[in-house]
């Protein structure tokens, strides 16, 4: 098929005994008395989809239809259902991956409910009320009391829950649900109301491997809702991602080169792309597909396959994280203390306690993410995980990626902090349409990061990139790092503060001693003051004459596609990019006859680090 097709899929149905036959006002046609489940994009055996030509879906589609994301699975790894329970399921449980694949042949199974529809006081069962013993709940399946251990959670149209594997549950009478879950169909039934198959028998059971997989501890209802665009995710995994739309008009949307987008209508009717959509229709959108519009009022589950990592931006006072998938959306962030001064140990295990408390809130397991990233202040070996030095937290030697791994089980890279944030911007950032960058941080001193082909250029060891450290006036301002001249003694934000007080100590009549005094002068007082104080004017033009040297230099050197600002300097935006462009413009070697290299701020702000964080795994990863 071409890539620029939409699939209406046809749906596999299953008659199951305690289904009713609500899915028929869904559009769901079978000459089954029942329709329990429909099958909405299933490429599992047991129920395979097709397309409206009578086709195989699993049989129509290509790799690249998919995605790049499902090309680490050995099969599709998801199925999406409508179910209409007329009476209660099952009570059940679904066994890990690693014991299903083991005992079954088979993969496990983690999967989500949403709530489409309900009867008044209908509800679900979902896992345990407290924790639990085997022998008490064995016997409480042998008395026909086993409900009475677990949650029952009254239902409202539009809820949703994650069920991860080991958790009992069973979906109550009178709800219907759509499911996303992992392409799998192996259940264990624990109790089954005593009820009677179409042979006259009870169903069997699955109690023995079901009290081996169960988890008996006390279970937490918590959901993910988080909002990305025109829709929230509500449900992730490494072998589904769920997110939901509420349309009332015209909204565009996203397949991107990783994943594919089911959109299952579970309300309401429109156009998804200039075809009529109706409630209980499911269209595949290939991957690359680009934008595709839905217009109409209508709800939608949208699934898609995306991959999720963990960033670790650590700095002196604060370690801050957040859990990203690969389009560089942060689902969930947070940050504590980094406690320096109590050694290397305690911060490895903040670090450590960061990770598994973000996993925790998007309600993934450590399988779910690709790794963990960390941007690290000093001396970085990325290629073997050690902080050479840093001065910043008085570490030399420090093998921080071995000392994550043995805490949490999780494969860690790292690199330097501003390398990290060049990274981001390249990736997700205002560097992501361009393979060579360079970023130049502007705060307390003056960090890079060098892009080449999507690649960071980090030196012997990683202990290059030092832009902030090149000479621009032999014997000039006195540097941190002990020579004079360096672009930092010129270009950072403490060198901006230093001019500005100078120049009002020098000049009593400066308009900029409006702001008090002294102590009051910050980075942004000459450019506020620039356009009404000559001196004012003088600090400002000679920093940015001072920076545009900098940044000239570096383009006839690399001759970078751009070169991006950060830091708190670029708040005055125009003011300072347009005379920066002009000069750069002026002084580039070869001028107007060799390729330009823009001038840009960063866009990612204060998420940099993080998500510089994330890219250093995706692109280990590559």
């Amino acid at each position: 098929m071409s890539s620029k097709d939409l699939i209406k899929i046809v749906a596999e149905t299953k008659d199951y005994l305690w289904g009713g036959n609500k899915l028929r006002d869904y559009g769901k046609v079978s000459d089954k008395d029942k329709i329990a489940e429909s099958w909405e994009l299933s490429y599992h055996k047991d129920g395979p989809s097709k397309t409206e030509n009578g086709e195989l879906l699993s049989e129509v589609l290509m790799p690249s239809d998919l995605g790049k994301n499902i090309n680490d699975f050995d099969d599709f790894p998801v199925l999406v259902k409508l179910i209409d329970s007329a009476d209660n399921l099952s009570v059940q449980v679904h066994p890990s991956d690693d014991f299903a694949i083991k005992n079954e042949g088979q993969f496990g199974k983690t999967e989500m409910w949403y709530i489409v529809d309900c009867d008044e006081g209908a509800g679900i069962y979902l896992g345990l009320k407290e924790d639990t013993d085997k022998e008490v709940f064995k016997k409480a399946i042998d008395d026909g009391t086993v409900t009475d251990l677990l949650n029952f959670y009254q239902v409202k149209k539009g809820d949703w829950f994650f069920i991860k594997s080991g958790t009992i549950h069973a979906i109550g009478k009178g709800v219907t649900v759509c499911e996303i879950q992992q392409n799998s169909n192996l259940t264990y039934r624990v109790y089954d109301f005593k009820r009677k198959g179409a042979d006259g028998k009870e169903r069997p059971l699955h109690i023995e491997k079901a009290l081996i997989v169960s988890n008996f501890n006390a279970f937490t209802n918590s959901k993910l809702d988080v909002e990305i665009g025109n829709k929230r995710l509500i449900g992730a995994s490494k072998y589904f991602s769920a997110y939901f739309a509420d349309i009332d008009g015209e909204e565009e949307f996203d397949a991107d080169k990783n994943s594919f987008t089911a959109v299952t209508c579970i309300e309401g009717s429109g156009i998804i792309e200039k075809t009529p959509i109706k409630k209980g229709d499911t269209y595949f959108v290939p991957a690359s597909y680009g934008e595709f519009e839905i217009e109409g009022r209508l709800k939608c589950i949208m699934t898609q396959v995306r991959k999720y990592y963990i960033g670790i931006d650590l700095g002196g006072t604060f370690i801050k994280g957040g859990i990203c998938d690969d389009l560089g959306n942060i689902i969930v962030s947070d940050k504590v203390p980094t406690e320096t001064e109590k050694g290397e140990e305690v911060v490895m295990d903040n670090i450590a306690n960061l990770a598994l408390s973000l996993l925790e809130k998007a309600g993934l397991s450590k399988s779910d993410v690709e790794g963990l990233g960390m941007g690290v202040p000093g001396m970085i070996d990325g290629k073997n995980g050690v902080v050479i030095f840093s001065n910043n937290f008085n570490w030399v030697d420090v093998k921080i990626c071995d000392g994550i791994k043995n805490r949490i089980g999780l494969d860690a890279v790292i690199s330097n902090d501003a390398n990290v944030a060049a990274l981001g911007e390249a990736i997700f950032g205002s560097g992501k349409e361009f393979d060579d960058m360079i970023l130049l941080t502007l705060g307390t001193g003056v960090g890079g990061g060098i892009i080449v082909d999507n690649q960071l250029i980090e030196g012997n060891k990683g202990a290059g990139a030092e832009l902030g450290h090149a000479v621009i006036e032999t014997d000039g301002e006195q540097c941190t790092c002990g020579r004079r001249g360096c672009l930092e003694a010129y270009a950072s934000a403490n060198a901006l503060i230093r001019d500005t007080k100078r120049a009002m100590e020098k000049h009593r009549d400066s308009k900029m001693w409006e702001i008090g005094g002294l102590d009051k002068v910050t980075g942004k007082v000459a450019f506020d003051y620039k356009d009404q104080d000559e001196y004012a004017k003088e600090v400002v033009d000679n920093y940015i004459e001072k920076l545009a040297c900098g940044i000239t230099n570096y383009a006839n050197i690399f001759r970078p596609h751009a070169v991006i600002l950060g830091g708190g300097v670029c708040a005055q935006g125009d003011n300072l990019i347009k005379p920066l462009q002009k000069i750069v413009d002026r002084d580039v070697f070869a001028g107007e006859r060799g390729p330009k290299c823009e001038v840009r701020i960063a866009t990612l702000e204060n998420s940099a680090g993080i998500l510089g964080a994330v890219a250093l795994v995706m692109n280990k990863n590559s």
